[in-house]
């Protein structure tokens, strides 16, 4: 999701999401309405190839901008950690295990959401 006219319609006045933010395979909630803060990260973060936990990581990235934080793990509504790497740790659907969804920085402990992996209620 890359349309500032569709990320526009996603946040309010202060940048936060209107919406519930549910796992695009099994539509667990992840995020209630008004909890998370949209930014655009400008180096784009290559995540993985969207898959389950337990199949073998495929090298396929994709580079992702547009994100919902999170500053409080405490915040999600259902979240489940994946692999780490390096300082970043994997975020996965905690229901259906599919992901990454996004990623955790192990240094400031903020959580990042990509737009275009989730759906929005």
């Amino acid at each position: 999701m890359s349309s500032s006219v569709e990320i526009e319609s996603l946040k309010d006045e202060n940048g936060k999401n209107i919406y519930t933010v549910l796992c695009t395979f099994c539509s667990s909630k992840i995020l209630n309405p008004g909890s998370s803060t949209y930014v655009n990260i400008e180096v784009a973060v290559k995540l993985h190839r969207m898959q389950r936990k337990d199949e073998e990581e495929v090298e396929e990235e994709e580079e992702i901008s547009d994100y919902w934080m999170v500053d409080d793990m405490f915040t999600f509504e259902n979240i489940g950690f994946s692999n780490t790497v390096e300082n970043l740790k994997y975020l996965i659907c905690a229901d259906c295990e599919i992901g990454p969804v996004g990623w955790h920085n192990l240094t400031d402990q903020k959580s990042y959401i990509a737009l275009s992996r989730v759906k929005h209620d």
